[in-house]
């Protein structure tokens, strides 16, 4: 009989020690998932930020060739401004 209550109340200590070493487990597991996670995060918004670095840069490129365009086209219309002016 005493064989008996051994099992029991090794199977007492047993099953909640079980329970709590696997929720420790399982809350180490999540808190490495989360981690994983958030690095893959943080990766993505880097490669965001420097897309947008990029494209701010050659948007400003393109600003400025456009600066350079419209100077063209408004020394060629005060040429054509003054032609005009003379022909009348």
């Amino acid at each position: 009989m005493s064989e008996h209550y051994e099992s029991i109340f090794l199977a007492a200590f047993f099953f909640p020690a079980a329970a709590a070493v696997l929720v420790f487990f399982m809350k180490y597991v999540s808190a490495v998932l989360q981690a994983r996670v958030r690095l893959a995060q943080d990766e993505a918004y880097r490669e965001v930020a420097a897309k947008a670095a990029a494209a701010e840069t050659e948007t400003a490129a393109r600003l400025s060739s456009f600066g350079a365009a419209l100077d063209s086209i408004q020394a060629r219309l005060a040429g054509i401004e003054k032609i005009l002016k003379d022909v009348e």
